[in-house]
């Protein structure tokens, strides 16, 4: 076997003879990382394994028969809300998330829910197993059947993994592990795509449920080769609001789910509870009085609907530009959004500044939102005061037409629980009216309607 010197790109896997300050490939700047690689003969070639060592014979279709999947739950109900209703024999799950946010903290909360059933092996790579019991003993975790482990070379975790023979296995973190047949540092494209594939290998045949934490760069994305979200079965993202006590779990891949779930915690000193009552987490200000530039919505995070404030400020510029701001919400909407006001109602806005932000510091992405972004412009551009029990929910387009939105009548029966009198929606059938009691409908056709019901 012959080795050769390259230099890999730490963010998209690319491969040059020379170094280089940016990579001709994805454009990244002093991300490309001196490595040995081991260049294959024909005889190394053909004993290189792959991912996975699954194979079997050729079958049609309509002759091979499906398993029904077995869900076996965590017993953490916003957990398993994200999952589909429970963990999946020989499911490889990857758990991102920033610094100190709380994965250690959630693995470990899940060892301990698990292991009433199952044996959970806990292998860490940045901390010491006192640390780990440290940090168990807060939570209230007994650990009778979690086995803890301190390693980061993967052949060693391996061997752990035979002579354990856990029913789920939690790695902490894949950045840390490292094969010692390569020599390039741990964190690596290689040795995280050789870890992982080995991890593969071992706990698919087997059926062990296998949970990888992984680190994220100063962007927010995954720290590592892309190949590593391919390689595994679910990927779950961490991330908190901006008070800093909320955690929103979000599943970028799910083979065995939703990716439109939302899971929601709140850090306490026992650890992360379960927010269950998800409709009110983002409503800051108080909903007694009427508020000039503040409009409510319900938006969908799959099947949960999300009681959503929008705060509006319009205010004359002092710059030659007008600055257009937008906080939790996509700004080119916004851009759109403003410019239909500006082109269907006459709203003059091109002299000043708007600022649009949605309380909590939560980031979505529903079109329902729409109607209340223009409702909240519109009261703040002409100081025109929101009724505090009014509720906005439809989809504005560039021509001013107000349009409906996917499962209405669950928001407004969500919006008739938490109290609200009066919803401000695109025109409904009859049929769904007739099923839309106690709620007082205001049915929109376009901006002008919009425009002369907050007269």
């Amino acid at each position: 076997m012959k080795f050769r010197t390259v230099f890999v790109c730490q963010k998209c896997g690319y491969e040059s003879p020379k170094w280089a300050g940016r990579c001709p490939e994805c454009g990244e700047w002093n991300c490309l990382t001196e490595e040995v690689k081991a260049q294959e003969t024909k005889k190394t070639a053909a004993r290189t394994r792959s991912f996975t060592d699954f194979s079997s014979e050729i079958v049609k279709l309509s002759d091979s028969k499906s398993q029904q999947e077995v869900r076996i739950p965590t017993h953490i109900s916003e957990f398993d809300r994200l999952l589909g209703g429970g963990l999946v024999k020989g499911q490889l799950t990857l758990l991102a998330g920033a610094p100190g946010i709380g994965k250690s903290t959630l693995m470990l909360q899940v060892a301990a829910a698990l292991s009433k059933d199952y044996k959970v092996l806990y292998i860490s790579g940045e901390e010491s197993t006192s640390q780990i019991a440290g940090r168990a003993q807060r939570l209230g975790v007994q650990g009778e059947n979690i086995f803890l482990h301190c390693e980061t070379d993967i052949q060693k975790i391996v061997e752990s993994v035979s002579n354990v023979n856990p029913d789920v296995l939690i790695l902490d973190s894949i950045q840390t592990v490292y094969h010692p047949e390569f020599t390039s540092s741990a964190g690596t494209v290689a040795q995280v795509r050789e870890c992982t594939s080995e991890l593969v290998r071992l706990c698919k045949p087997k059926g062990i449920m296998t949970f990888v934490l992984g680190h994220v760069t100063k962007d927010g994305e995954l720290a590592g080769p892309k190949i590593l979200e391919h390689m595994v079965d679910c990927v779950l993202y961490f991330d908190t609001e901006k008070d800093n006590v909320l955690r929103l779990l979000r599943p970028h891949k799910n083979r065995f789910g939703s990716t439109d779930e939302i899971g929601l915690f709140r850090m306490t000193s026992s650890g992360l509870v379960s927010v269950e009552n998800a409709s009110e987490c983002f409503a800051e200000t108080s909903r007694e009085r009427a508020l000039k530039g503040r409009a409510y919505s319900l938006s969908l995070e799959g099947s949960r609907p999300l009681l959503t404030e929008v705060q509006a400020l319009v205010s004359p510029t002092r710059f030659p530009y007008p600055r257009r701001v937008a906080t939790g919400v996509d700004l080119n909407r916004c851009l759109m959004l403003f410019a239909a006001l500006e082109k269907h109602i006459g709203l003059s806005l091109d002299n000043k500044d708007i600022f649009v932000s949605l309380a909590g510091g939560v980031k979505l992405k529903d079109p329902a939102l729409d109607l209340a972004i223009c409702a909240a412009v519109i009261s703040s551009c002409r100081d025109i005061p929101i009724a505090h029990d009014s509720m906005f929910m439809a989809e504005v387009g560039i021509l001013g037409q107000v349009a409906k939105i996917p499962l209405v009548e669950r928001r407004i029966e969500e919006a008739r629980r938490l109290g609200f009198a009066k919803t401000y929606t695109a025109i409904v059938s009859r049929a769904e009216k007739s099923k839309l009691k106690g709620m007082t409908l205001m049915e929109l056709s376009d901006l002008n309607d919009l425009s002369r019901q907050l007269r």
